[in-house]
């Protein structure tokens, strides 16, 4: 793997010296691929103009940022910020690289969570607009635009990854190879009418099989902390190492979701009956919404209090976009309509 690592040094070496004036669009790019953008963003962008494909965006984003999970516990994964330096086969000739505050996540690199799970969501998004454009159109043509910008989207999401050195070309190949899958894979099967129940199921099960899936490679002697140790070790700014990144923050998004998405459903199954007019406000106030619940930071002193109170974060978001700013603006459109 030291062959495949370096020749990836290399390639990020050469991307960051020839593209350094697209620095902020490769930091844009990696931001927006960011597994919290399909919740916080892309969710209620597609729910308010298909109800189906912004609760499937949710199922998707969940499940394969759980599956990503497991498998960086399963394959492990350098990154290539700490690689260069533990390795020490650059110490004749160090490259030239440069470190961003997106750059040290705690987790392992293989195969890239932004990558998979941009691939599975989008996915989502883009045979929904294609399935759309070709029943108005009738052309194969005009269908496939869609997922031409899928590729594109998934191309430019991939150099971020690399050129902010989170990960190493071949991680980043893996994980949009299995978000293709799994999007193709998840999206025949939406949970759009299902019982709190189900949910409450699904969230049970990913998380006590998280916890046995830690529990048992610890117990075999595979210390699952060892990427945090190194990302503190060589990240070039200890501020830049956050809790927000751990995979156990993950797992707490996801299962966070998964219950609000369950609690939206079974409060008002169909949702709200609003006209476009009135979702394009919705929409405008979910986003101002969701900005203010992202930007209130938690408390990173106490990690048990931390992951509950991400937990709640994220159980509240599909409840904002689903139910709370809907009904309150059937409310008020209601109340005006009978003055």
């Amino acid at each position: 793997m030291d062959a495949i690592h370096a020749h990836g040094i290399r390639i990020a070496e050469s991307l960051q010296a020839s593209t350094k004036a697209y620095e902020q669009t490769w930091l844009f790019a990696s931001h927006l691929s960011d597994p919290k953008a399909a919740f916080l963003l892309i969710f209620p962008l597609t729910y308010f103009f298909n109800r189906r494909t912004g609760v499937a965006v949710v199922w998707v984003a969940a499940i394969s940022e759980w599956l990503n999970l497991v498998f960086k516990w399963i394959l492990f994964g350098e990154r290539p910020y700490w690689w260069v330096k533990e390795s020490r086969l650059f110490v004749k000739n160090p490259p030239q690289l440069q470190q961003f505050p997106s750059t040290c996540e705690t987790g392992p690199g293989n195969p890239s969570g932004h990558a998979m799970v941009t691939a599975a969501v989008w996915w989502v998004m883009a045979s929904s607009l294609a399935s759309c454009l070709h029943a108005r159109t009738r052309s194969k043509l005009v269908a496939g635009v869609p997922y031409l910008c899928y590729f594109l989207v998934l191309l430019v999401i991939g150099l971020s990854r690399i050129f902010i050195l989170a990960h190493f070309p071949h991680q980043v190949i893996a994980g949009s190879l299995t978000g293709v899958l799994l999007g193709v894979y998840l999206s025949r099967y939406i949970p759009e009418s299902h019982s709190l129940l189900f949910f409450l199921r699904i969230s049970a099960s990913v998380l006590v099989g998280t916890l046995v899936l830690h529990t048992a490679l610890e117990k075999i002697g595979i210390p699952l902390s060892w990427s945090v140790a190194l990302a503190k070790k060589w990240c070039a700014h200890p501020e830049w190492v956050r809790l927000d990144t751990s995979p156990f923050s993950s797992l707490m998004r996801d299962c966070g979701a998964l219950i609000g998405l369950g609690l939206a459903q079974s409060w008002k199954p169909g949702g709200w009956s609003l006209p476009r007019a009135t979702r394009a406000l919705c929409l405008a106030l979910s986003a101002m919404a969701l900005h203010h619940i992202n930007r209130y930071s938690l408390p990173a002193t106490n990690p048990v209090l931390f992951y509950t109170l991400f937990f709640i974060k994220y159980t509240i978001v599909p409840q904002v976009v689903m139910l709370f700013i809907p009904g309150l603006v059937h409310f008020l459109t209601s109340k005006v309509k009978k003055d």
